[in-house]
Formats: C-alpha cells, sequence, structure tokens
C-alpha cells in the first residue's frame, strides 16, 4: 500500500509533458483518435505490437493507480503533509519504482478486463425497457434507488459535439445503464484483428509446430519390459465375495428373473380359421391353405345312371392327355360294403400335403371398383348437335379414285381432283357438275382460293402446279383475276445455289390460267388466309422440297429453314406468320417474320399423314399411318394432349370446322369419324374432345378407302371423298 501511495505522489508532483517532443506513437494515438482507420495507418500502428500493448497497459495502469491514489487520499487525509515532506526521499526511489510498476503492467496486460467482473449499474434484469420509456428513470441499482434519465442532447448539439470530439468514434452508448462507454486502446486492437480474420491476442499463434512429446528414437521393446503380476493368475476374494452375496439373495429371492416364454414345438398346420390369431407368432400373417373340393353325385357309391361313363367314353378318356382326363371315374355298387378301397387314396392324400406346405399362398386384396365410374363423364349426343349424320348427296361423274376435294368460300361450290386425270367443280346443293378440267395427268391435290374475291383454284398434278380461272363471280372480280393469272413473258426462279430452274412461271392457255412447272412431283397445295401466297410441297425435293409462290408477283422463294426430315405436308397459321412442316415423325412450327423454330411438336407415330389447324391457331391435329390421331395443345405442351386409336387402317386426312367445334379424320377402311372438340378460352381449361358419329357408306377399291374429307365454311356439312370415285354430303338432318 505505500508504494502504491508513493507512485500517486510522485505522479501529481512530476509537471506536465506539454514540451517533449512527439514520439511516433503519439502520431499513431492522435491517428487513432481521429478515427482514421486507414489501412495505411493499420499497418503503421502495427509495426510494434508489443510496445503498444506495454503503452497501453501503462495508461490504464496509471488511470486505475489515480483512482485507487484518489481514494487513498481521502482516508489518508491527514498524512498529506508528512508525505510532501518526505518527497527528496522518494525522488531517490523513483527510477527503481518505475521499474516495478513496469513489471506489474506487464501482468496486467495478460489478466482480463476488470469491467467484466464489475455488476451491472441497472438491477431490473431480462424486463424490457420499453416498460420504462414514459418513467422518469429507468430502473433500479442495486440498493433500490431509482436510476434517474439522463437529460438527452438535441441532435445538432450532439452533432457538434461529436465533431469537436475527436474520440467520439470509441464512445459507445449503453441502453441498459444510460451511459457512455468510452473503448481502450486495447479493445480497439482487438476489434481491428477480429475484422481482419486474425486471433484477437497477439502472441497467439494459430500454425503453430506441433511437438511430439515421446521420444521414437531407439525403441524396440513396450513401454514397461515387467513381468506378469501374481494377483493376474489368482481368483479375486472379492469377486467371490460377491458372487456368494447374489447366490444368497438369489436363494431367499430378493433377486428375481424372468421366466422364458416357453414356445410350443408344434402346431396345427390344417387348424381351423378360428385358432389364426394364434399362430401369427410364427412369421407372416396366417393365411388358411384352400379346401378340398367336397364330394358330389359322382363319388357315391350308387350313382344314377346319367353319371356313369359309357364304354365309348371310357375310351375316349385314354386318347386324351392326362391333365384334361376326369380324376374319377363314377361306379355302380349295390351296398357300401362292396365298395373296394380307392386306389389313388395315398397319392392324392400326398399331393395334398405337397401342396399345402410347398405352394406358397399370397393374400390378394380385392378393391370394389365399378367400371362404369372409370369411364370418363362425357356429355351427351344430343347436347352436342348439331354434327353430320347421315348422307345429304353423292356427286357422281369421276371415273375413278377421288384423290383430293375442297370448298368455295362461300361453300356454294365444292372442287374435286381425281386420278382419271380431270378436276371438276359442282354445285353443292344440287349435285350439278358445272365445270371439268381434262389435265391428263393424275391430280393429287386441288385447294380453292380462301378470299372470297378471288375465286382461283389450284392443281397439282404430277410436276405442274396449274391455277384456273374457275370462272365464278361478277365481272369485276374476272377482270382482276385474268390481270393476275397473265404472264407476258415466262419467268424461271433461279436458285442461288443452282443454275438449273427451280419453278418456271408460264401461261397456260389451254386450260385459261398459270402453270408453275417444278422439278419434281408435287403432292399438296396449300393457301395463305390472304390469299396471296401458296406453299407447294415436293417430298423428293430434299432441301427445295417446300417453295413458297407469290401470286402477285409470280415470284417463288425457298424456306429459310433446314428440312429435318421427309416433309410430308404443310400449313399457314389462320391469323398469324406461322408456318407448319410436318416431317414423317414430327411437326416443327416457325415464325417467318422472325425466320426461328418457334416449337417441335413430338408425335410419337410412325408416320405422319396430314395435319390440320385449329381456327384459334393453338391446337393442331395430326392423322398418322397406324390409325392413330394425335391433338396437340401447343401452349400446353410439345407432346399431345390425347391420342386417339380410332381407326385401324391408315389416316388420310384431318379436317377442323372454322366455326363450329367440330373436327374429322378419313381412313382407309372407308369410314370417317366425326368429333366434338371445343377449345376454351380459359388457358386452365383443358379442351373436351368427345367421339360422336362414325360415317359409312363409301366402298373399297384397290385397298383404299375414303381418299380426303373437308367440312362445309358455314354448315356443319363434312363432305368425303373414296376411292369408289364418288363424293358424299354428310348432313346434320
Amino acid at each position: 500500500m505505500k508504494k502504491e501511495g508513493t507512485k500517486q505522489k510522485l505522479k501529481e508532483m512530476t509537471p506536465p509533458k506539454e514540451e517533449e517532443s512527439p514520439t511516433v506513437s503519439d502520431y499513431e494515438d492522435s491517428a487513432e483518435d481521429d478515427g482514421t482507420l486507414t489501412e495505411s495507418g493499420s499497418e503503421q500502428s502495427e509495426f510494434s505490437e508489443d510496445e503498444e500493448v506495454v503503452n497501453t497497459s501503462e495508461e490504464d495502469g496509471s488511470a486505475d493507480d489515480d483512482s485507487d491514489g484518489g481514494d487513498r487520499g481521502q482516508n489518508d487525509h491527514g498524512d498529506s503533509d508528512d508525505d510532501i515532506s518526505q518527497q527528496g526521499q522518494y525522488d531517490d526511489h523513483s527510477q527503481q519504482d518505475q521499474s516495478e510498476s513496469d513489471e506489474e503492467h506487464h501482468g496486467i496486460e495478460e489478466s482480463d478486463s476488470s469491467e467484466d467482473e464489475v455488476a451491472p449499474r441497472n438491477t431490473i434484469g431480462d424486463v424490457p425497457l420499453e416498460w420504462y420509456k414514459d418513467e422518469e428513470h429507468i430502473g433500479y441499482d442495486i440498493k433500490g434507488k431509482k436510476i434517474k434519465k439522463k437529460e438527452r442532447q438535441d441532435k445538432l448539439d450532439s452533432f457538434l459535439a461529436s465533431a469537436d470530439d475527436s474520440k467520439s468514434w470509441r464512445k459507445i452508448y449503453d441502453e441498459y445503464n444510460d451511459e457512455e462507454v468510452e473503448l481502450t486502446k486495447h479493445e480497439t486492437k482487438l476489434i481491428r484483428r477480429l475484422l481482419k480474420g486474425q486471433a484477437p491476442h497477439v502472441d497467439f499463434d494459430p500454425h503453430a509446430p506441433y511437438v511430439d512429446w515421446f521420444t521414437w528414437e531407439d525403441s524396440k521393446h513396450p513401454l514397461s519390459n515387467a513381468p506378469e503380476p501374481k494377483r493376474r493368475f489368482i481368483p479375486s476374494k472379492w469377486e467371490s465375495k460377491k458372487v456368494v452375496q447374489y447366490v444368497r439373495a438369489i436363494r431367499k429371492g430378493l433377486i428375481k428373473f424372468d421366466k422364458p416364454k416357453e414356445e410350443p414345438k408344434f402346431y396345427l398346420l390344417w387348424g381351423d380359421d378360428s385358432k389364426s390369431t394364434e399362430r401369427t407368432d410364427h412369421g407372416l400373417a396366417y393365411i388358411p391353405a384352400p379346401k378340398p373340393k367336397l364330394p358330389g353325385h359322382e363319388e357315391s357309391y350308387n350313382p344314377s345312371l346319367e353319371y356313369i361313363p359309357s364304354q365309348e367314353e371310357i375310351n375316349s378318356y385314354q386318347l386324351m392327355f392326362e391333365e384334361d382326363r376326369p380324376k374319377y371315374i363314377p361306379k355302380m355298387f349295390t351296398s357300401l360294403r362292396s365298395v373296394p378301397a380307392y386306389e389313388k387314396a395315398v397319392n392324392e392324400t400326398f399331393e395334398r400335403c405337397l401342396d399345402l406346405y410347398l405352394c406358397p399362398r399370397a393374400r390378394k386384396k380385392r378393391i370394389n371398383i365399378d367400371p362404369e365410374s372409370l369411364k370418363p363423364k362425357l356429355p351427351s349426343r344430343k347436347e352436342l348437335r348439331p354434327y353430320p349424320t347421315t348422307c345429304y348427296l353423292e356427286y357422281r361423274g369421276h371415273e375413278s379414285a377421288v384423290m383430293s376435294i375442297s370448298t368455295e368460300a362461300s361453300g356454294q361450290w365444292i372442287a374435286s381432283g381425281s386420278s382419271d386425270g380431270t378436276v371438276r367443280i359442282w354445285e353443292v346443293e344440287t349435285g350439278r357438275c358445272l365445270r371439268i378440267w381434262e389435265i391428263g395427268e393424275a391430280v393429287k391435290h386441288v385447294a380453292w382460293n380462301p378470299s372470297p374475291d378471288l375465286p382461283i383454284l389450284a392443281v397439282a398434278a404430277g410436276q405442274d402446279v396449274f391455277l384456273l380461272n374457275t370462272g365464278l363471280g361478277n365481272d369485276e372480280e374476272q377482270k382482276r383475276i385474268k390481270e393476275l393469272l397473265h404472264i407476258e413473258t415466262p419467268t424461271g426462279s433461279e436458285d442461288s445455289g443452282n443454275t438449273a430452274s427451280v419453278v418456271s412461271w408460264s401461261q397456260d392457255d389451254k386450260h385459261g390460267g398459270v402453270k408453275l412447272r417444278h422439278f419434281k412431283t408435287v403432292t399438296s397445295v396449300e393457301w395463305h388466309r390472304k390469299g396471296d401466297y401458296f406453299s407447294t410441297v415436293m417430298p423428293s425435293g430434299e432441301s427445295r422440297a417446300i417453295l413458297i409462290h407469290q401470286l402477285s408477283k409470280k415470284v417463288t422463294q425457298r424456306i429459310p429453314f433446314k428440312l429435318h426430315g421427309l416433309p410430308v405436308s404443310s400449313a399457314f397459321h389462320p391469323s398469324r406468320s406461322i408456318f407448319f412442316i410436318s416431317t414423317k415423325k414430327n411437326v416443327r412450327v416457325y415464325d417467318l417474320l422472325k425466320q426461328k423454330l418457334i416449337k417441335k411438336l413430338e408425335t410419337g407415330l410412325r408416320e405422319v399423314s396430314s395435319i390440320a389447324i385449329h381456327p384459334g391457331g393453338d391446337n393442331v391435329i395430326v392423322g398418322s399411318r397406324e390409325g392413330k390421331l394425335c391433338w396437340f395443345d401447343m401452349d400446353l405442351s410439345s407432346q399431345p394432349y390425347r391420342i386417339l386409336k380410332c381407326h385401324p387402317k391408315d389416316i388420310t386426312s384431318v379436317a377442323f370446322h372454322r366455326t363450329y367445334p367440330l373436327f374429322a379424320s378419313s381412313s382407309d377402311d372407308c369410314t370417317a369419324y366425326v368429333f366434338h372438340g371445343m377449345v376454351y378460352s380459359d388457358l386452365n381449361q383443358n379442351p373436351l374432345i368427345v367421339p360422336l358419329e362414325i360415317l359409312r357408306g363409301h366402298t373399297s377399291a384397290n385397298g383404299r378407302g375414303v381418299m380426303d374429307c373437308k367440312f362445309h365454311p358455314r354448315q356443319p356439312w363434312l363432305f368425303t371423298a373414296g376411292a369408289d370415285s364418288v363424293i358424299r354430303l354428310f348432313c346434320h338432318y
């Protein structure tokens, strides 16, 4: 105590150090007080960490000495004059005291902070501070007195005070005790090291070398080579005493053991079902054995005469297989005493035993499901009327199979092309043949221009495509049609990759129209909805298999897409600039404006035969050579939404109605199927597909049936073209 008081007095009497020259550590302290935590500053402050730790501990120690000295000054106030008179004596030993204080500070640096040991000033515990929000105090101290709230400074005053105070960045407000706590330099150094991901203490080495405390040199023998002690070979007296205690306790009944459950060695294999619960412990759930068939009239010793077989029947039993022979042949005896022993009694008993313990038995749970509940609930066909049901008219005149038909936009006329080399125009309501063109070659496809102002008919026959003027319409329409179908000089569309012309446009004076000469056989022609563009398909044309022609400019161009597979047919979207190309395996959807692939429809069919686009444009039906019809919902998936196996033979054509929710398919089985296909505007509701009617009437010719089918543009009527050279009209009457 005397040494500490001496140091305190020495400190009070020493003059201030204002005139001393600043050192490097002073500059570091000033930089830290200003709050400049730059990277360079942090590196400069750590070049001599040991010195700084000592200096910090000295400052903290001096502060503690000041506080201790102040306390001691109050207690020893009467002795202050004596201490001052002995100032000279203290000056002689100041250097020795300073060295001793340095040693003490080194010890203080290793100890923990004293603030952790001091109990908090506020003793409210876990009570939230929000409860004291409207009170003048924030809690109670250890003596039970209220801790008054300090007056809060204005935000502007607190900001100005923090700007003037260089150590404001070290101060933290403690809400629990309502006071400001200032961090020491040592604590700030610990925080800096933690932020850098280092250990908080400088002396800690995270990569200290491993110290092997055992020397392995010249260690050829175990740690102890002493012989086994004698006690390991002599029975233990303590264990024998413990065993005697247990034996006496068992004999007296103090220790009781659980008796083992006695399991029966044998159990009835062919017992009654009432005792089946007792046999569940032997493994799986008990399943009773099937009981043999009870004897009937045949096994009687005196059966009726109709049960006794004749000699011929007995001889016929010998010719049967052993599995098919009857196991018992009835015989008649006068009395029961004359009945001999059964010859196969031992064999049948033995086989019965084998069946009981060798044949596996499994319990099958029967699910009582009403078959009617498995059927989809479809609306009644009466509610889905009108749709074609009966044959109303027949159009006869072709001498061979009618390959293709097409209806005019108004629905008054229908065109047909046959393999006899003729193209005919029929009046729908009367069945009168209006006009006939002799093409001279089998017609593959006919297509009427969808524009009602341009009654032009496109005919594909061989390598030629004819654009024929049907002569329908008023004078103005005929004048416009003749201007469109007039070519002064034959033009040819040159392919960029080959000098040979792909398509040549020429005037056809014989039929009164335009002829487009292709380099391969054309199988189908499809018009664009506006009536100016049309596409042609040549399956053997390889990269030039599909061409798009413009009627107004007499221009032909290739599609800017690579064909994957052999093309079958093509189609334009009803309302958008989208083009459909069907190959034998799938259907690809292209955007003509952006010139890119939109979607690929995976059919999963052996070979695609025809496609049709819904008037809405978001649904496609695909017919195949195996009799399957696929419905695709392009908004839903690239896989088929429904696959209908309706025809036993090839599907030749599929078609959608323009206004009614109907679609149809025709096949080589001489039938045409009509379906109800409702597409809803709500995307969450799937399309409704209901089969309605099977239309018959055509006859087979050369193995072919119905070649094509088309709907009337306005009425719920269906036209079918057959291989029997007849066109039929089915109506809803």
